[in-house]
């Protein structure tokens, strides 16, 4: 069987593109998994003042040397410090103010005791126990200070990151703009879900399948559609999408049969021929050109083929693009809890469920033409080229999806 391996595959479509470098500026809530397009700095202490770490009585260390439960040290209590709130009275000898939790420690005061260690008193208070200059206090600055570096450009936005930016001050972050995609698939018999089965015909779940698919990975999906098995039409829609898209997406018609349209496809828009064939099952007929400066690959109609190269062969064009690490490909071993019968002759991917270090092939058929049992899997397990058949117990690549 001809074609190029995968590896090979792969380094074509990556050495044709350049990660996106426009940004857009977006709202804090917009923000998670987008890639930060600018060095972040603080312009503020974080916290911007001294603080409070628990709920007790801000005093003087040295007014509380030798304080026990046997022996308490009683102190006039002259006012209260909520969070939110500063008190304007300074904490002199002999002297406490009452404290919450994330209050701004007054004036005079070097530390707290927690509420536990006293008897909760209103005007005088007992404590119960010494402390030390500066225990229970949280300096200014404690989790960062003015001018600091606090993100990097190109970092991954998730939840803590996002915080960190609201703890700034922020409401809105300068990212990288998605990558626009645009999925076509094409076929005589593909009817969208709502219309009327008619014979001979079937619901297009490639589609759903990759359009759902991209969105997860992070792309923005512009343009998606469906045409019959008609090259001028397929060329039609790819021109307009190419607008606007920066990779396009279709499924079907790259075999060698009469229907096999992309072939001509390229032809008509005058693409740059990238590669036709990879050596692997399922997904073998791949075709990818470079239309106008933008990759079009061209998955085949069958959905397990269309899904096993959706994560062999977009996803690392995703990563790439859009500067996500976390979308490059992930190899793991694991031991087969599951015997594959079928000999392989070029490297050969099935559906798998892994779990803690085990992997097992789900029941049912696993041809590229059946969509079905890949439901619940999370990964694809890699049989080499060469194997007569894949024995329980055995030790596996696989690829986590």
């Amino acid at each position: 069987m001809n074609g190029l391996t995968l590896k090979q595959a792969q380094e074509l479509l990556l050495e044709r593109i350049e990660k996106v470098k426009e940004t857009e500026t977006i709202s804090l809530w917009e923000g998670v998994d987008r890639i930060l397009a600018e060095d972040i700095t603080a312009e503020h202490d974080q916290p911007p003042f001294p603080r409070s770490p628990l709920d007790g009585y801000a005093v003087r260390s040295a007014d509380i040397k030798g304080a026990s439960k046997e022996c308490p040290v009683r102190l006039l209590v002259i006012d209260e410090a909520d969070a939110g709130h500063t008190s304007k009275i300074q904490v002199e000898k002999g002297t406490a103010i009452r404290i919450m939790t994330g209050a701004p420690i007054p004036e005079g005061a070097d530390c707290v005791v927690g509420q536990e260690d006293t008897d909760y008193g209103e005007d005088i208070v007992e404590i119960y126990t010494k402390a030390g200059a500066y225990e229970n206090y949280c300096f200014a600055g404690e989790d960062y200070k003015a001018g600091a570096k606090i993100l990097e450009k190109d970092m991954r936005l998730g939840a803590v990151e996002l915080g960190v930016l609201a703890s700034l001050g922020l409401s809105e972050v300068q990212v990288f703009r998605k990558v626009r995609t645009a999925v076509l698939t094409t076929g005589d018999e593909l009817l969208l879900p709502g219309e009327e089965l008619k014979p001979g015909k079937i619901y297009d779940s490639n589609l759903y399948t990759m359009v759902t698919r991209l969105t997860s990975l992070g792309a923005e999906v512009v343009q998606k559609g469906r045409t019959e098995d008609s090259p001028e039409e397929a060329a039609a829609w790819i021109r307009n999408a190419g607008k606007e898209a920066d990779i396009i997406i279709t499924t079907g018609g790259v075999s060698v049969g009469k229907k096999d349209i992309m072939h001509d496809v390229l032809k008509l828009l005058e693409c740059e021929r990238i590669f036709w064939k990879i050596a692997i099952k399922p997904g073998m007929p791949t075709l990818c050109g470079l239309y106008e400066g933008k990759l079009l690959i061209c998955l085949s109609g069958n959905p397990f083929g269309a899904a096993v190269n959706m994560e062999l062969l977009v996803r690392p064009v995703l990563a790439k693009l859009m500067g996500r690490k976390d979308l490059e490909i992930k190899k793991v071993r694991a031991v087969s809890e599951s015997r594959f019968p079928k000999r392989s002759f070029v490297t050969r991917y099935v559906r798998g469920f892994y779990e803690c270090g085990k992997v097992r092939i789900p029941e049912g058929s696993n041809d590229s033409g059946i969509l079905s049992s890949m439901c619940g899997c999370n990964c694809l397990i890699e049989i080499p080229a060469g194997t007569a058949e894949l024995h329980k117990g055995e030790s596996v690549w696989i690829i986590l999806i």
